[in-house]
Order: structure tokens, then C-alpha cells, then sequence
């Protein structure tokens, strides 16, 4: 928060910015509501979600009385931490899974261009420990409270399954707030398409030939058909970014395919795919891609001069795997982000 006074001033044009957690929710609407207030134009694409970091603060019960937070906490961590009281203590009550969906469907009422996110499954992550002493006097006070901030991790991981019914439930409102969302998945690649393949089951679309095809769009009033369809609400997201994208390319078959009825975009940043990633298994992967279904971001914390340099490099780099020019490659990537979007 200590950066967003720099929005103003920056070269990039709109930062779509993610909410992660409790905190985040707030933070994400003043931000966008102060920038706006100052601009003309959109700089900020506000995003409401709940992040899988932080999804054991979620409960699916009906009821979250204090007297149950040491039963929701031993039912979606592993190992359990039932002899653990000193670490329950130190976590937040849980917030029931129904305030949350009832509380990000206002946002997204209240900001029509808003989106989900940052949603998703992330297999290899662990929950901080409580704060030490010398942790507490080394804060940093130019960052935001309520994310790790430098604290060691504790063994405690978050179910799988815990985290599937959090993304599932965001995924459902993104569909009926026909909302785009951004993905996160570590180490959990396969585990996304599974929980994308149940949302999408029963309403995947029809692969026809080019001949049936060429047939169908002769037919009287195939159009108005199609435009009813796609104004009905659906239990999924009209199009997914699935963030800074680290996997192979099989993956991106099977969430590339004709049939999905969701446009799935992959998105780039210099901080996760060019920092150290083997540069074989990245440029496969950007080669393997439609150019419309390219996004790149800068997974960056705050905003100013860093970010607007990252972008810049990003967008370079993917250029370059891809024999763009440079001002034709960046007019694609900005149009892919408006049509991601806006639809």
C-alpha cells in the first residue's frame, strides 16, 4: 500500500490488482476507488478472491462459533495440529465460505469490470509459524500486514480438498457474475483440470466438422440461439487466466481444447518464467500457444518504476520466443488483456 501513490505516474497503463486474502478485500477497493477518483481513465482492474494460501481461513460449516475454530483447523490441515494450541492461537477465527461468496458478490456488483482472483490450488505451500521475537523487530513497515512477511513456515499444509471446494465455490461465482477469473496452481496443474472438467461437465461444447459447421451457420436463427445461451449464467468462469503459468505443455492441451467452454488464457512473468526457469521448458511452452490466448504480467507487490520494468521485459522476452516485432507483439498482448477482461 506504501506504492500506490506511485500509480499515477507509472508507464503501465492498468494494473489489474489481486486480492489474496481477508485484508486484501478492503485494500483492493479503496486503491481502486482513490485511483479512479484521480484519473480519467481505468489504471486499476480491481480482482476479489480468496487465495489457496490462505484458504484454511475459510470454513464450509454452518456454523463457526469460537468454540469450533480448534475442530475447523484440525479438519483441513495436515499434519493435524490438535496438540498444537499455541499455533490454533495464533490463527483467525474462520470466516464461513457463504459470507465470503455473499461478500465478494457486492464487490463485484459495486465494480461491473471487476474479476475473481487470485483463486486456485498450490500442493507445495506451508502455513507460517507464529511470529518470533526477532521476527517481530525486523517487520518491514512498507509492507502490507497479513501476508507471511519474512516469518519461518510451519509443517502445516492446507488439505487438497479443502482448497478444491474454496476454488470451486469462487469458480461458480465468477460464472454467475459472468466474471473472468486468474488462476494460481503450484505443483497442482493436473488437480486444476480435474476441478475445471466438474464445473464445465455437462455444458462443454459441441466439436463439429467443418462441414456441419459451414451447415449449422446457415440454419435460421443459429445466432440468436447462441447469444441467448451465452447471456444464461453458468457454473464457470467465462474465461480463465491461469497466472504465471509454470507447467508443461500437456496441460494446456487439455485446457486448450475445442470442447472447454471456457477460453483459457496463459499469462507470463519475469519474477516465475524467466527467472531461473530452464529456458527450453518455457519456450516450448510460449510456442506452443495460440498468440491470442497470451497474457503477461509483473507478479509484483507494489507498483512504481519495478513493475513498469518488468513489463517492459516481459513483453520482450515473449517477443522474442515468438519472432514478433516488437510493436506488433505488444499491440497483441494488449489486445488479448482487453479481450480477457472485458470479453
Amino acid at each position: 500500500m506504501a506504492s500506490v501513490s506511485d500509480i499515477p505516474h507509472m508507464e503501465t497503463a492498468t494494473l489489474t490488482i489481486m486480492a489474496t486474502r481477508g485484508d486484501d478485500q478492503d485494500l483492493v477497493q479503496q486503491t481502486t476507488e482513490s485511483c479512479s477518483a484521480q484519473s480519467k481513465t481505468e489504471r486499476i482492474v480491481p480482482c476479489f478472491g480468496w487465495h489457496p494460501w490462505f484458504s484454511h481461513q475459510i470454513s464450509n460449516a454452518a456454523s463457526t462459533e469460537p468454540q469450533n475454530k480448534r475442530h475447523h483447523y484440525d479438519s483441513v490441515l495436515i499434519p493435524s495440529p490438535a496438540d498444537d494450541q499455541a499455533f490454533i492461537d495464533t490463527l483467525p477465527d474462520p470466516k464461513p465460505l457463504s459470507e465470503l461468496i455473499s461478500e465478494t458478490r457486492a464487490r463485484l456488483e459495486k465494480f461491473p469490470t471487476a474479476l475473481v482472483g487470485e483463486i486456485g490450488l498450490d500442493r507445495s505451500f506451508r502455513i507460517p509459524g507464529p511470529w518470533t521475537d526477532e521476527e517481530i523487530e525486523n517487520r518491514n513497515d512498507q509492507v502490507t500486514p497479513g501476508s507471511r512477511e519474512g516469518r519461518r513456515l510451519s509443517h502445516y499444509r492446507v488439505k487438497p480438498e479443502h482448497q478444491r471446494l474454496i476454488l470451486k465455490a469462487q469458480l461458480h461465482l465468477a460464472g454467475e457474475m459472468n466474471r473472468a477469473v486468474s488462476v494460481h496452481s503450484v505443483q497442482a496443474h493436473g488437480a486444476v483440470v480435474d476441478v475445471l472438467k466438474e464445473v464445465w461437465a455437462g455444458y462443454e461444447r459441441v466439436v463439429l466438422s467443418r462441414r456441419k459447421r459451414d451447415r449449422q451457420r446457415d440454419a435460421e436463427g443459429v445466432f440468436e440461439e447462441e447469444e441467448d445461451e451465452a447471456s444464461t449464467p453458468k457454473p464457470f468462469p467465462p474465461r480463465i487466466c491461469m497466472h504465471s503459468y509454470s507447467g508443461s505443455v500437456d496441460p494446456i492441451r487439455q485446457l486448450m481444447h475445442k470442447s472447454n467452454p471456457s477460453d483459457v488464457y496463459f499469462s507470463f512473468s519475469n519474477l516465475i518464467n524467466f527467472n531461473g526457469a530452464p529456458a527450453r521448458k518455457i519456450a516450448d511452452v510460449v510456442k506452443a500457444l495460440p498468440e491470442n490466448r497470451i497474457l503477461i504480467e509483473s507478479d509484483l507487490h507494489k507498483a512504481g518504476d519495478e513493475l513498469d520494468e518488468l513489463m517492459e521485459k516481459v513483453a520482450r522476452d515473449i517477443c522474442k520466443l515468438r519472432g514478433w516485432e516488437l510493436r506488433h507483439g505488444a499491440q497483441l498482448l494488449a489486445d488479448n488483456w482487453r479481450r480477457f477482461v472485458y470479453g
